[in-house]
């Protein structure tokens, strides 16, 4: 493989001028330069080392993309609208899944701030313990130090331009059409204990039940189709008269469906974020719905296009809309 070296030699330039012209670099030279360089490069097949690019270059031209999972349709919604932005913007996306552990996610700020990455998008949920979110807090600062962006999405402690989903506001929608239904005991499939999504969504449907004078029966589980069949099983098994389950996610609400067909039971389902998929299940499912792409759009265009100088972090908040279907129905 050829090296800058050999670029240089076949020009007839020194090193230092061969990668000044490769690196687009803003000194300026002749063009009479510039042509024999490139035709070196394309008689040599050359290709640039893009870590020592990023190093020479003043702009930094990749972003970095913290999601939990990408293999879960809620991510890969608001993966898409990232992309599409850093794409208009002549960005490379760098997709990391940590897999909702608060160590990963250090591990990997911490990488891509060595990376000298432009800007870095949180895309998880924020989590409750107060430890995890200092550490988050103080990798993010040192990163925002050297130049570096943030942005999150979802309720985070540390202060940067935010995306926030209506989560809690969400959470109420969802149980108020429970409750007006006649539902008088309503399960919840709940995600991990330790996320602030999942706070927030229970927080909603408890205020729900709280305006009704009901009360919640709660089984958290994975944010997981397999997780939600499991939690409904157990609900199904423990609260014999339930008379309707609201999963805080349609991939868990998919699994309390195939719970309730092997149990024989037959319970209104209400899911939250509305994925494509709540349509083509049987029953098409009420869900709670959230533009994720756009959620991923904003956030991405926050973290590209800063704010001028001494300006507060910028905050868009994302409504939420309850899509009524057929998988919720009135008590009889």
């Amino acid at each position: 493989m050829a090296t800058l070296a050999d670029v240089a030699r076949r020009a007839g330039v020194s090193t230092a001028t061969a990668s000044r012209i490769i690196n687009g670099s803003s000194k300026p030279v002749t063009d009479e330069l510039r042509t024999r360089v490139l035709a070196a490069v394309a008689e040599l097949r050359y290709v640039p080392n893009a870590h020592a690019q990023m190093l020479a270059r003043s702009n930094r031209n990749a972003v970095g993309v913290l999601v939990h999972d990408v293999s879960d349709p809620y991510f890969a919604e608001i993966t898409r609208g990232l992309q599409r932005v850093a794409t208009a913007h002549g960005r490379l996306v760098i997709i990391c899944n940590t897999f909702r552990e608060p160590a990963r996610e250090l591990e990997y700020i911490d990488l891509l701030h060595a990376h000298q990455v432009a800007a870095i998008v949180v895309a998880g949920s924020g989590y409750l313990s107060s430890d995890a979110e200092t550490e988050l807090h103080e990798r993010m600062a040192a990163f925002e130090t050297t130049g570096g962006r943030i942005a999150v999405i979802g309720r985070h402690s540390h202060t940067s331009d935010a995306v926030l989903p209506a989560n809690e506001e969400g959470g109420f929608l969802a149980g108020e059409h429970l409750f007006e239904l006649g539902h008088t005991a309503v399960g919840v499939i709940a995600g991990p204990a330790a996320l602030t999504t999942t706070a927030d969504r229970l927080a909603g449907l408890r205020r729900a039940a709280e305006a009704h004078g009901r009360t919640l029966r709660v089984v958290h589980a994975d944010f997981t189709r397999d997780g939600g069949e499991a939690a409904a099983t157990k609900l199904l098994a423990d609260e014999p008269d339930l008379t309707a389950v609201a999963a805080l996610n349609d991939s868990m609400a998919v699994g309390a469906l195939s719970a309730m067909r092997t149990c024989g039971r037959n319970l209104s389902v209400a899911g939250f974020d509305d994925m494509p998929i709540a349509r083509d299940v049987t029953p098409a499912l009420t869900s709670v719905r959230l533009p994720l792409t756009e959620l991923g759009e904003r956030a991405m265009q926050l973290a590209l296009d800063p704010p001028p100088p001494g300006s507060p972090p910028r905050v868009e908040h994302i409504r939420a809309e309850l899509i009524r279907r057929e998988s919720t129905w009135p008590v009889s």
